[in-house]
C-alpha cells in the first residue's frame, strides 16, 4: 500500500492539472465550446440554449442518472474556514452551475463548491465567513481567467483562486444594514466585473456596477433609479423619492460583444404599492436598460410599467436573438415581462418592435401606447377598499429564467394566470415599504408556454403546477423544465409534448444546464441540496 501511494498521489495530481489547465478568456464566454458552460446563461446571450444534440426528441426516452451528488452546506473545515450556514442549514440549489476545464463550480448563499463534472466528486469548497444567509439561494458566479467571483447576501464581492478555492480578496459592495441584499450571478465582460445589489424593505436605491478583476475596485457605478443630472431625474417628484426609489438587480445581465452594449434589467419601484410619494413613471425601475460595459454610461432604456405599483419587476431575463422582421434582418431583444406582457424591441436603440400579452386575464392596463408601453389603469392600483387586479404581485412569470431556441424560433417561459385584491395600507404622503397587501383571488392556471418571437402568439401551452421554472432548450428538438410535483421534464421543443421525466428527491430548482465530456453529452440539474447528471445509456 505505501508504495502505490506516490502513484497514487501523482495521477491525482496529474488529474487536477488537466481539470484547471486552462484559464477562461472572454472569448471563451462569448463562444462557449460544448465542453463548457462559462456563465448563467450559457453565453453572453441569455437564450440557455445548448447546440449540442447527442441528446434529442427521438432519443430522449434512453436519459438515465449519470451521477448524483449531495451538496454538503455544513459550515465544516473547508477553504476560507468554518462559515454561517444558509437558512435552516440545508443548501438550495438555485444557481446554473459554471463548468470550465471539466470542473463544475456551484454556489449557495455563503458558500461555493468546486466538482468534478464526470463523477460529481467536491474537489473543494468554500465558506464565506461574514453574515448568516438568511435567503433562499444564490444566482451564481463568473470566472475570468482563474478566478472566480460571486456576490454574499451581506454585500460582499469575493474573489477565489479556480484551483484551490481560496480568497484572493473580498470588496463590500453595500452596507446589508441599509437592507441590501446581494445575490445575482456577476458577469465578466472583457476587463469587467459587473455586479449588482437590490433592497426591499428599506426603500434604498440600487445601482450596479463594475469591478476590476484584479484588484475589485470600482471601475464605474451606474443609479437604477436616476439621480439628479441623469435624464430620467424629472420622472421622479424630488431627490427624497430617487433616494427611496429601489430598482433593484436581481437578475444577471445579458451582453452583445458587437454592439458592446450590456442589458440590465431593473427591479420595481419603492414604496411598492403605494406611490403617492413618487409620482411620474419612476425610471429607471422596471426596465431594460442599455449601457456601455466600459463605461457605465447609459445608451437606451425601455420601461416596461411606468409607476409600477404592484411589486412586478423587470427582473426577467433580456434575452438576445436576430430574426428577419419586415423583410428585414433584426437584432431583437425578448423579456417576457412579470406583469404579463411579452416585449420584443431593436437592441441597438430600444425602440418596440411588439408588444403582445402571453397570459390571460390581464387588467392592470387600458391599452398599448404608440411606444409600446402599456397605459396603466390607475382604478387597477392598490386602493383603500380594494382593486380585483390580474396577475398578483407574483406575477404572470418570476425570476426564473426562460429559454429560446433559434431552430424553432420559439420562446419558452412558465406561467401562471392569477386574480387578487390589491390593498393600499398607507396613505401617508411618505409612506415607506410594502405599503400594501394583498388578499383573496387564486390561481386559474399554470402553464409552459412557447411564444412565438415574431407575432407574440402562443404556439404551444402544456399544463403544469408550477408558474415560472428556470428552463433549458438545445439543439435536440427540447425544453427542460418542470411539472411542479418533483418531475425534471423534457418537453418536444416544436410541440410541448413531454417525451421524458425523472422524478427527483427535491424537485428542479435551478437553472440546468447542458455539456459534452468524453463524447457523451450531459444534462444537469440541481434539486434542493442535490445534483443530477442525466445522459444516454
Amino acid at each position: 500500500m505505501t508504495a502505490k501511494l506516490p502513484t497514487f498521489l501523482t495521477a491525482f495530481a496529474g488529474l487536477a492539472t488537466a481539470l484547471w489547465s486552462q484559464g477562461l478568456t472572454p472569448e471563451a464566454i462569448a463562444h462557449p465550446k460544448p465542453d463548457s458552460w462559462p456563465t448563467f446563461h450559457g453565453d453572453y446571450s441569455g437564450r440557455h440554449y445548448g447546440p449540442l444534440k447527442e441528446i434529442n426528441a427521438e432519443n430522449v426516452h434512453n436519459l438515465t442518472l449519470g451521477w448524483v451528488s449531495r451538496i454538503d452546506s455544513s459550515p465544516g473545515t473547508n477553504v476560507g474556514g468554518p462559515g454561517p450556514t444558509p437558512l435552516g442549514g440545508n443548501a438550495n440549489t438555485r444557481c446554473a452551475p459554471l463548468l470550465v476545464d471539466g470542473v463544475l463550480y456551484i454556489t449557495e448563499p455563503n458558500a461555493v463548491l468546486a466538482m468534478d463534472a464526470r463523477t460529481g466528486r467536491e474537489l473543494w469548497k468554500y465558506n464565506w465567513k461574514g453574515l448568516p444567509a438568511f435567503a433562499l439561494g444564490n444566482r451564481g458566479a463568473a470566472i475570468y481567467g482563474n478566478w472566480l467571483y460571486f456576490e454574499t447576501y451581506d454585500d460582499h464581492l469575493v474573489s477565489l483562486d479556480i484551483q484551490t478555492g481560496k480568497e484572493r480578496w473580498n470588496k463590500q459592495l453595500a452596507d446589508v444594514k441599509r437592507d441590501y441584499f446581494a445575490s445575482v450571478a456577476p458577469l465578466v465582460i472583457k476587463n469587467h466585473v459587473i455586479t449588482g445589489v437590490g433592497g426591499d424593505f428599506l426603500d434604498v436605491p440600487n445601482f450596479a456596477e463594475a469591478r476590476d478583476p484584479e484588484t475589485g475596485d470600482v471601475q464605474w457605478h451606474f443609479w437604477t433609479t436616476a439621480h439628479k443630472g441623469d435624464p430620467g431625474f424629472n420622472t421622479w417628484p424630488n431627490e427624497n423619492a430617487v433616494e427611496h426609489g429601489g430598482a433593484g438587480i436581481w437578475y444577471p445581465p445579458t451582453y452583445d460583444p458587437e454592439l458592446n452594449l450590456l442589458y440590465l434589467p431593473t427591479g420595481n419601484a419603492n414604496p411598492v404599492m403605494a406611490g403617492q410619494s413618487r409620482e411620474g413613471d419612476n425610471l429607471y425601475t422596471a426596465s431594460v436598460v442599455a449601457l456601455n460595459p466600459d463605461t457605465g454610461k447609459m445608451v437606451w432604456y425601455f420601461q416596461y410599467s411606468p409607476h409600477d405599483t404592484h411589486d412586478w419587476d423587470a427582473a426577467q431575463d433580456p434575452v438576445l436573438f436576430d430574426a428577419t422582421i419586415d423583410g428585414k434582418p433584426r437584432k431583437l431583444l425578448a423579456q417576457a415581462y412579470r406583469g404579463g406582457l411579452f416585449f420584443v424591441l431593436d437592441r441597438t436603440n430600444g425602440k418596440n418592435i411588439l408588444t403582445a400579452p402571453f397570459m390571460e386575464g390581464l387588467n392592470w392596463y387600458k391599452g398599448i401606447a404608440p411606444n409600446g408601453q402599456p397605459i396603466r389603469d390607475p382604478m387597477k392600483e392598490p386602493q383603500v377598499a380594494g382593486a380585483l387586479t390580474s396577475p398578483n404581485s407574483s406575477g404572470a412569470t418570476g425570476w426564473p429564467n426562460p429559454a429560446y431556441n433559434p431552430d424553432t424560433g420559439l420562446f419558452y417561459v412558465g406561467t401562471t394566470q392569477t386574480y387578487t385584491i390589491f390593498y393600499k395600507t398607507d396613505t401617508d404622503p411618505q409612506a415607506e415599504g410594502y405599503s400594501g397587501a394583498e388578499r383573496g383571488g387564486g390561481t386559474v392556471k399554470q402553464e409552459l408556454r412557447a411564444i412565438d418571437v415574431k407575432t407574440g402568439k402562443i404556439a404551444w401551452k402544456h399544463k403544469t403546477n408550477t408558474g415560472a421554472q428556470s428552463l433549458l432548450t438545445t439543439g435536440g428538438n427540447l425544453v427542460f423544465g418542470s411539472d411542479g410535483s418533483g418531475n425534471f421534464i423534457a418537453f418536444d421543443a416544436r410541440n410541448g409534448e413531454p417525451l421524458w421525466h425523472s422524478q427527483l428527491i427535491s424537485g428542479p430548482s435551478n437553472a440546468p444546464i447542458t455539456y459534452m465530456l468524453d463524447g457523451h453529452q450531459y444534462v444537469l440539474v440541481g434539486g434542493g441540496e442535490y445534483l443530477y447528471a442525466f445522459r444516454l445509456q
